[in-house]
C-alpha cells in the first residue's frame, strides 16, 4: 500500500470525523460502473427518466467529456456520450426541473469555426424524448471569456461564471435573464464576488441560498428578500482539501453531490453531503426492493 494511498484514505477519515462534530455528514459515493481512475465530476440526475450524467476527464482534470449512464437491473451501465456530443471539451451538464432543457458549456465548433473559450449552450428534448439540436447562447450571455457552470434560478436569473472584464474579481459570478427575446447581463454582486476567483453557483431548489464555488473553497450566499447577504465560508467537511467542484442538489435540497479531488490513485470522486436530515440520495441502482 503507496503512503499517497495511505495520506489520502486518512484525509477522508478526518473529513467524516469533523462532520460528525459538526452534525453533519459527508460521504464518498463511487457506483460500479461510474467510479474509475479518472476524473468524474459535476453530476446531473435526467429528472424524466433517472440517467445519470456527469463528466469524466484525466486524472489530471483535462480533456472534459459529458457522459450518460442508465441504471439496470445489474446496476450502472457503461457511460456513453450523449447523442448530441459536440466537437470540443464539454462539461457542467444541468437539467431544468422538468427535463425539457439541459444546459452546458462546450467549446465545440460553431458556425465552422471550432472555439478556444467555453461557452454556455442549452438543448432541448421534444415530446418524444429525442434532443434537438444544441443552441449557443447569444452575446451578451457568452463573451469573448471563458463561462462556466450555467445554473437558472427560482427567481428566473440564469447564474454562471465568466472571466469577462467588469466584475470584482478575475473570475465572478454573474447572471442573465431574458426578456422578449433580449438579454440582460449583470453581475450578481459583491455577496457573491471577491477579488479572486468565483467559478460555480448552484442555487438551492427553494431559492433561499446558493452553493459558491469560489477561489480554493465552497461559499454559503443567503437570499434576503430580493437581495442577497454576504457570502460565508463553509466548514471543513465540504471544504476538505481545497479542490471541491460541481455541486447538485437533491431535488429536496437537504442533500448535496460534488466532487473532490482524493489526492490518491483514484483521482476525482463523488462524495455526499447530508445537509439536512438523511434522506435515501443519491438514488439506489439498482433500485432497493
Amino acid at each position: 500500500m503507496s503512503r499517497s494511498f495511505v495520506a489520502a484514505i486518512a484525509s477522508v477519515v478526518a473529513t467524516f470525523a469533523s462532520a460528525a462534530l459538526a452534525g453533519e455528514r459527508v460521504d464518498a459515493w463511487t457506483p460500479a460502473g461510474v467510479s474509475s481512475p479518472q476524473f468524474e465530476s459535476h453530476a446531473a440526475f435526467d429528472p424524466r427518466d433517472g440517467d445519470f450524467w456527469f463528466v469524466r476527464s484525466s486524472p489530471k482534470f483535462e480533456g472534459w467529456r459529458i457522459l450518460v449512464s442508465r441504471c439496470g437491473a445489474t446496476g450502472w451501465s457503461t457511460p456513453q456520450p450523449p447523442a448530441f456530443a459536440g466537437d470540443g471539451v464539454e462539461a457542467d451538464p444541468w437539467f431544468t426541473p422538468d427535463g425539457r432543457t439541459l444546459y452546458f458549456i462546450s467549446t465545440r465548433t460553431t458556425d465552422g469555426i471550432r472555439r478556444k473559450d467555453l461557452d454556455i449552450w442549452r438543448v432541448q428534448r421534444g415530446a418524444d424524448g429525442r434532443w434537438g439540436t444544441p443552441q449557443r447562447l447569444p452575446e451578451p450571455v457568452n463573451s469573448s471569456a471563458q463561462e462556466w457552470f450555467p445554473r437558472l434560478a427560482a427567481d428566473g436569473w440564469l447564474y454562471f461564471g465568466s472571466a469577462r472584464a467588469g466584475g470584482h474579481g478575475k473570475t465572478d459570478i454573474w447572471r442573465a435573464r431574458e426578456r422578449d427575446g433580449t438579454w440582460l447581463v449583470e453581475n450578481a454582486g459583491a455577496a457573491f464576488n471577491g477579488p479572486g476567483d468565483e467559478y460555480e453557483p448552484l442555487p438551492s431548489p427553494d431559492g433561499t441560498w446558493m452553493l459558491v464555488e469560489g477561489e480554493d473553497s465552497y461559499y454559503r450566499v443567503r437570499r434576503d428578500g430580493d437581495g442577497w447577504h454576504p457570502r460565508e465560508k463553509l466548514p471543513v467537511e465540504i471544504n476538505s482539501n481545497g479542490s471541491e467542484i460541481g455541486a447538485v442538489f437533491s431535488p429536496s435540497g437537504r442533500t448535496v453531490l460534488f466532487a473532490r479531488d482524493t489526492k490518491g490513485p483514484l483521482s476525482g470522486e463523488f462524495f455526499v453531503w447530508h445537509v439536512g436530515a438523511d434522506e435515501a440520495w443519491p438514488p439506489a441502482c439498482p433500485a432497493a426492493k
